[in-house]
């Protein structure tokens, strides 16, 4: 092995060092450009379409939600992505975009749920002229009662979803958390009883390049018999699923191609299929290409966000600090329609125990409809927000009890043995312990914390401003789709050979700025024994790459890299079959993991290449398996939620100014065990990048809403993410326990670093002013209140 846990320069990096990478908008393009009407208001009916004076109308396609049937035969079952499979339905609304839930419109046909709903698509030759004419459409709307705060519970008049505006709800229970009456008889013994209540704000995935799609028909005669569409995003199988229901076309007549794609972060996840549908309708109607890319403030208007969340927590505690029992109740907003709800609440729910062995637990947790725009996937789905209010509860707790936050944690991290708020026990070596002193050590945190204490007490008798704090956070997070979710995506990939003996993988997984491409090759090349220039990782073309999953949940090095690994075991066999190498063999050294092998190692490289050229269009195949002993209960919410999880320990340090109450962050180290390290470069690269995501949702990124519901500070102006001059260098320690059921051991990654930097940094901050900073972003506005009402 001499590529995996190297520092393999990026596969794709000359190419973007050099600006030849063709994003969507840069690609040639002859067509239609399109623009979309939105709602002005939080919730209505559309009781008219004006088309104002000004454009000549007649040169313009025009599409409604009438251009959509309302009601036809299904030729597709529904999709299995997350869930169950079921029979095809007879009777469906082609308007409703195929997620988990069928509730979002493509464009709405009477009511709308959020201001900046899609009502009517427009195209033109002019992309200046489209956009202009956008703003000549009036829309009449009749106002309705809307619902623009999560946390209040709604009336009647307000109830858009079920009974109750509760779009999913989940109850996890362990021990003593069963039962009402053996829980509250814990918090009756326990010497202390803490309570608190966290929330936790939006924030803008502020991906580099907004959404963009185009879209092209192809017809025999009247009927459309093909579809292609090329964007941004990072899902090619979500897109297609969609617009196959849309179209009501067979699978093969539906393409999806990722272009480049400057960033996703979540955002990409799910939206872009809104996007591919509007391009595709407003293509269908003109028989001619389309292509929409919006600017960025309708991108942030429209686009999903992360969910706000709120939840309360209580804890009985031992006089020495032991965690008896955990009761919460967390809410999200999940906006105006299901999207990804389900699944953010269900991993922030399991993750909200964080990795501390408590015995009795019970979690009541639910996600709202508002009436804003649809709230989605982002970095994290979920775990940061009841991270953030765990371990901020936590330093609460240990101020009570008079205790080191670090050693409170120290007191309850769960050991090999032990069980996590779901039962899980945790059967693979861990040292959290130790792992989380490396952290506090490197960040020099018993030292600073005795200085800071002593710099505070001074400058509050001497009246000077400054204040300095450190903080900390413990937590972990589920590598993979949670519970049965991989086995229900039943993952493939392929390696095929192509011209000059090339191994080509071919994975639906997108490169989105993350290194998927270079660890895939790195990946690819040593289970092979080969070098870089052997590999060449395909385009997410649906027509060229089968359904490997998406591009989500900290799964593709460790579970789609695994695949790519066994199918190049699969592509040797068949090599061995056909006698294309003959019988001299060496050892293999090392197998890849329990499932595979690295076959190809076992032949002289130059050997394998010269049968790799003789074996043109041969293909390797693989198919998840899962690991043996993953069993999880979605009724009783029991069980085995993830097959293995990254553990981390992140610490900050931070000066106050209380004139001003800008936080300056002075120094953050993130210690992380994410089994084998893969590439180094790309592993600091994404914790770094993670940091600096989570520092700006900690103290910077407010989103703003107006009397609608809308995004208010809908730019970058008005809407503060880090720059480097905001944040420190951020010193990044790994830890390595290697997976046996991944490649070369390797854990997820792309999400662990989302996690920990709000609670360390607010930890740090509460300790440096001595508040209860009980909410994220604190900005300076937020902190100045605190100060000012002088909570304690």
């Amino acid at each position: 092995m001499t590529l995996v846990g190297s520092r393999l320069p990026r596969i794709d990096g000359p190419a973007k060092v050099r600006g030849a990478t063709a994003y969507i908008d840069d690609k040639p393009f002859a067509g239609l450009y399109g623009a979309t009407v939105r709602t002005p208001i939080a919730r209505g009916r559309i009781r008219g379409i004006r088309f104002l004076d000004g454009p000549d109308w007649r040169e313009f396609v025009i599409v409604t939600s009438r251009d959509v049937p309302r009601f036809a035969v299904s030729v597709h079952a529904p999709d299995t992505s997350h869930g169950e499979a079921a029979a095809a339905a007879e009777h469906v609304d082609l308007n409703i975009v195929r997620l988990i839930h069928d509730d979002q419109p493509y464009l709405v046909r009477d009511e709308f749920r959020h201001k900046h709903e899609p009502v009517v698509l427009l195209a033109h030759p002019d992309r200046d002229i489209v956009r202009w004419a956008a703003t000549r459409v009036q829309l009449e709307c009749e106002p309705l009662p809307a619902v623009l705060d999560y946390r209040q519970d709604p009336e009647i008049a307000q109830i858009q979803h079920g009974m109750d505006n509760v779009l999913k709800a989940y109850t996890l229970q362990k021990g003593a958390g069963e039962n009402a009456a053996a829980l509250q008889a814990v918090f009756d013994e326990a010497a202390c009883v803490v309570e608190g209540t966290y929330e936790t704000a939006a924030q803008e995935q502020a991906y580099i390049e907004p959404q963009g799609m185009v879209a092209e028909v192809h017809f025999a005669g009247d009927k459309p018999v093909h579809v292609r569409v090329e964007g941004s995003l990072q899902c090619p199988y979500y897109v297609h699923t969609a617009l196959k229901h849309l179209l009501n076309l067979p699978d093969d007549a539906v393409q999806v191609v990722q272009a480049p794609t400057g960033g996703a972060f979540g955002g990409k996840e799910d939206y872009p299929s809104i996007l591919a549908g509007h391009a595709t309708l407003l293509a269908l109607k003109s028989k001619q290409p389309v292509k929409i890319v919006y600017d960025r403030v309708e991108d942030m208007q429209a686009t999903t966000k992360r969910h706000p969340s709120q939840t309360r927590i209580r804890t009985a505690l031992s006089a020495e600090g032991k965690l008896l029992a955990l009761q919460a109740q967390v809410r999200m907003d999940g906006g105006a329609y299901v999207t990804l709800s389900p699944v953010v609440l269900s991993r922030g729910t399991i993750h909200l125990g964080g990795p501390y062995d408590i015995t009795h637990v019970h979690i009541d947790a639910k996600v709202m409809l508002s009436n804003t725009a649809p709230n989605g996937a982002f970095r994290g789905f979920g775990a940061p927000q009841t991270i953030f209010a765990m371990e901020r509860h936590l330093d609460v707790c240990a101020k009570q009890l008079d205790l080191d936050p670090a050693e409170l944690r120290r007191r309850n991290l769960v050991q090999r043995g032990g069980q996590l708020a779901t039962g899980q026990v945790i059967d693979e070596p861990i040292q959290l312990r130790q792992w989380m002193d490396a952290t506090l050590d490197t960040l020099g945190y018993a030292d600073k914390r005795r200085q800071h204490l002593h710099f505070n007490a001074q400058a509050v008798q001497s009246g000077k401003p400054l204040r300095r704090g450190v903080g900390l956070s413990t937590f972990m997070h589920g590598c993979g789709f949670t519970g049965s979710g991989e086995v229900w995506l039943a993952s493939r990939v392929k390696v095929r050979v192509i011209g000059g003996g090339i191994v080509e993988v071919c994975a639906a997984n997108t490169e989105m700025g993350q290194g998927a491409e270079t660890v895939f090759t790195g990946i690819c090349a040593d289970a092979l024994g080969l070098g870089v220039q052997d590999i060449r990782v395909a385009i997410p073309d649906t027509a060229q790459v089968p359904n490997s999953g998406p591009t989500v949940a900290s799964r593709t090095s460790m579970v789609v890299g695994h695949l790519v690994a066994k199918a190049c075991d699969d592509l040797v066999h068949k090599l061995e079959d056909q006698g294309l190498l003959g019988v001299a063999m060496q050892p293999a050294g090392q197998p890849v993991s329990v499932q595979a092998q690295g076959r190809g190692r076992r032949w002289p490289a130059q050997q394998l290449r010269e049968a790799l050229k003789k074996a043109e269009g041969l293909e390797g195949w693989s198919l998840y398996e899962p690991p043996p002993g993953v069993v999880w209960d979605d009724k009783t919410y029991k069980g085995v939620a993830y097959g293995t999880y990254a553990w981390a320990c992140y610490a900050a340090e931070v000066e106050v100014d209380t004139t001003t109450c800008e936080v300056k962050i002075l120094d953050f180290v993130a210690g992380q065990e994410i089994g084998r390290v893969l590439n180094r470069t790309l592993a600091e690269g994404q914790i770094a990048g993670g940091v600096v995501q989570g520092m700006g949702w900690a103290l910077l990124e407010d989103v703003v809403r107006d009397a609608e519901g809308g995004m208010a500070n809908a730019n970058l102006t008005s809407y503060v993410i880090p720059t480097m001059a905001d944040v420190p260098k951020v010193r990044v320690l790994f830890q390595e326990q290697p997976y046996g059921y991944a490649p070369f051991g390797a854990k997820g990654i792309g999400e662990l670093p989302m996690d920990g930097p709000a609670p360390a940094l607010l930890n740090a901050v509460a300790m440096a002013l001595d508040v209860d900073v009980a909410s994220a972003p604190a900005t300076p506005e937020k902190l100045m209140a605190l100060l000012t009402r002088g909570t304690r």
